[in-house]
């Protein structure tokens, strides 16, 4: 949350000419309720469940870049599908900076609206040490602390393309 998936993400599949995929917005749509309504029907393993299922699906398009949810990751054989389906990246961004983006939209985050900042701090330190051991094993890792303005997407995108040989 926050790391800039879905800004990065649709920055290159713009540079690249293809279709970009928000995993949780595929899901959504598939499913026409909200990330957060799915989790309270079905419970986090019903959604996760959910999640591998739509993950599977939506690897089988072509030419395409995939932004999942920071969880989709660490659940199943998650990362490993996603490595055997195509070049994985791990857009690592400081805890600072994190916060900091985390910070600002947390209004339009129901998971995050009542946190203190200390509470914030917390959150973010819980989940990535939790999750950090499944995001490092995609196949790239990119510094993503720099995606604050247009010129920085667009420098970001190209180090992207570099780093993937593309």
């Amino acid at each position: 949350m926050g790391a800039g998936k879905t800004t990065l993400g649709k920055a290159l599949a713009k540079r690249l000419s293809i279709s970009f995929i928000d995993l949780d917005w595929y899901i959504e749509e598939r499913y026409h309720k909200t990330i957060s309504e799915l989790f309270q029907q079905y419970g986090e393993a019903g959604f996760r469940d959910i999640e591998r299922k739509m993950l599977h699906e939506v690897a089988q398009f072509e030419n395409v870049v995939i932004s999942t949810g920071g969880g989709a990751p660490c659940f199943f054989d998650n990362m490993e599908f996603m490595n055997q389906q195509g070049k994985t990246v791990f857009l690592d961004v400081h805890t600072d900076v994190l916060f900091n983006r985390l910070r600002v939209a947390r209004q339009q985050r129901p998971i995050l609206q009542n946190k203190s900042d200390e509470e914030l701090k917390e959150f973010i330190d819980e989940a990535l040490a939790k999750r950090l051991s499944f995001y490092q094993q995609a196949t790239h890792v990119f510094c993503a602390d720099e995606l604050e303005n247009r010129s920085q997407i667009s420098q970001s995108v190209e180090r992207v393309c570099e780093i993937l040989s593309l």
